[in-house]
């Protein structure tokens, strides 16, 4: 009998060392690593644009995960580093459940990514090819640079007026939809500051839900997070395909209220199913 092939362990969203996927790609003439999740790892995430923001969408593990990626990132020296998330760790969006657009995020202090190289990059996604390697990416700084948020958080007024004075992160910070591609471009400070923000963003919930902007003040890009994304995405998919069917395409603003409050109906009626069948 044929020895069965083992199904990648899914990586724990609090590990100090990732083990991700890379690819060697040339890219509008230019040379790039791109270290991508595997495909067995079980984190999950989607992208709106709604307020004139694009929007990464995910839960507690995706938001502790992304952090990890960028913390990593901020690390990296070699030219032409890029981390993509791509469709193999995409859902639809958990508002309207429309199609969501691959996440890249490039170090802007080290990698050119330009809007050819981003629309070649689109064009290979999903990935098919095997990976070049396994990269066991390290962020075993986090951890420190996250206690260090939380005892800044609990300083005294005095103290923490005088920590605004701190030296603030530097560099190109910039977040858009290029070629397909939802990006997002920071400096290797910026990364830093956004990787330790977004790891704890799970610890302060307004009704079960969190956000971080990524490039405030200019608020073009948003960190969601929500601890019934997974249900929101499952009742959002299904009510898209009660209202207008499997079509691809825009939709009219009517067609997405309808499935805003239809998706809520679904959820409504399975607390319902779950509160009859509770045990006494």
């Amino acid at each position: 009998m044929a020895a069965q092939q083992k199904r990648p362990r899914p990586s724990s969203a609090t590990d100090a060392m990732l083990k991700l996927h890379r690819r060697t790609m040339v890219l509008d003439g230019r040379v790039y690593t791109v270290v991508s999740l595997r495909p067995g790892s079980d984190f999950r995430f989607a992208t709106n644009y709604f307020h004139d923001t694009w929007h990464v969408l995910s839960d507690w593990r995706g938001a502790r995960v992304l952090a990890r990626l960028l913390w990593g990132l901020a690390y990296q020296r070699r030219p032409g580093t890029l981390i993509v998330i791509d469709p193999a760790q995409l859902d639809t969006n958990p508002f309207d459940g429309a199609p969501s657009d691959p996440i890249v995020v490039v170090p802007s202090d080290l990698t050119v990514f330009t809007s050819a190289a981003a629309a070649a990059l689109r064009r290979r996604l999903p990935f098919r090819d095997r990976s070049a390697g396994t990269v066991r990416w390290q962020t075993f700084g986090l951890d420190s640079a996250v206690d260090a948020l939380a005892a800044e958080r609990a300083m005294g007024s005095d103290e923490r007026y005088n920590n605004d004075y701190a030296p603030q992160p530097t560099g190109w910070l910039r977040v858009d939809r290029i070629g397909g591609l939802i990006t997002i471009f920071a400096a290797a400070d910026q990364l830093r500051d956004l990787a330790r923000t977004i790891a704890t963003m799970g610890n302060y919930p307004y009704r079960g839900m969190a956000y971080q902007y990524l490039d405030y003040p200019e608020t073009n890009g948003e960190v969601q997070i929500s601890r019934q994304y997974r249900n929101l995405v499952t009742s959002a998919r299904r009510a898209r395909i009660d209202i207008v069917g499997r079509r691809s395409g825009p939709i009219t603003e009517e067609a997405e209220h309808a499935i805003w409050s239809h998706a809520a109906t679904l959820r409504r009626n399975r607390l319902r199913r779950l509160a009859d069948h509770a045990p006494n």
